[in-house]
């Protein structure tokens, strides 16, 4: 088994901004402090994707049949937000031959929240999709783009018109392949349930209950994360 490294920060909450259902994710983030300028870095980059976030929910909005400001205001007026950088060792090799092609450097998962913009290492393959047939397939590495994965929020707020993205990463490549990944979430507080424009388009039944967000993220990382 190869050990990764992960970097994640998430958008601050203050101290009792949200009361009982904010606390598990109160306090600031912990930068390092090598590169010097690591930290005004990551915050740039964080407002870019924040706006390219936002235009592409506009777009999904108009194409779902909604105005395009659905995924604003109470829903994601006051974005959540997490950054996550991850580092995948090298596949082990033998005689030139790689000795560990089922390695999971991540394993299979949906995101939590809108969108995910991932901006891959280039000229290694590792990111793999679940498609309808329930086959792994690549999504290589496109110079210049992210690859864009959509949440469980969104397939709630779409009333499953739009799947949550089942996505695992392997590795085979015998270089180390480092992945930026930013998760565009709803407001922590927001309640999330099918927009009724969703709900008509299949017929008028909603295929999912009210989940708040800020419940289903501290959930997720209870679960998913040892302390």
């Amino acid at each position: 088994m190869h050990f990764q490294l992960n970097s994640k920060c998430y958008k601050e909450l203050k101290q009792g901004m949200y009361g009982a259902l904010g606390k598990p994710m109160e306090g600031c983030n912990q930068w390092p402090h090598y590169p010097p300028n690591f930290k005004e870095l990551m915050e740039e980059y964080i407002s870019l994707c924040t706006e390219v976030s936002r235009k592409i929910m506009r777009g999904i909005a108009l194409a779902l049949g909604g105005s395009p400001d659905e995924f604003e205001g109470e829903r994601g007026g006051d974005a959540f937000w997490v950054m996550r950088l991850i580092g995948y060792p090298g596949a082990s090799t033998a005689n030139g031959k790689c000795t560990s092609e089922n390695d999971i450097g991540c394993g299979a998962h949906t995101d939590y929240g809108l969108l995910t913009l991932v901006n891959q290492d280039e000229n290694i393959t590792a990111l793999q999709v679940r498609n309808q047939a329930g086959e792994w397939i690549s999504a290589p590495p496109n110079p210049g783009t992210f690859v864009c994965n959509i949440g469980d929020m969104l397939k709630i707020l779409s009333n499953g018109l739009y799947e949550s993205t089942l996505h695992r990463v392997i590795n085979k490549s015998q270089t180390y392949r480092v992945c930026v990944a930013f998760f565009y979430e709803p407001n922590y507080d927001a309640a999330v349930e099918p927009l009724e424009v969703c709900v008509r388009k299949r017929g008028g039944t909603r295929k999912f209950e009210k989940a708040v967000y800020g419940e289903h993220l501290v959930s997720k990382v209870q679960t998913n994360f040892v302390t």
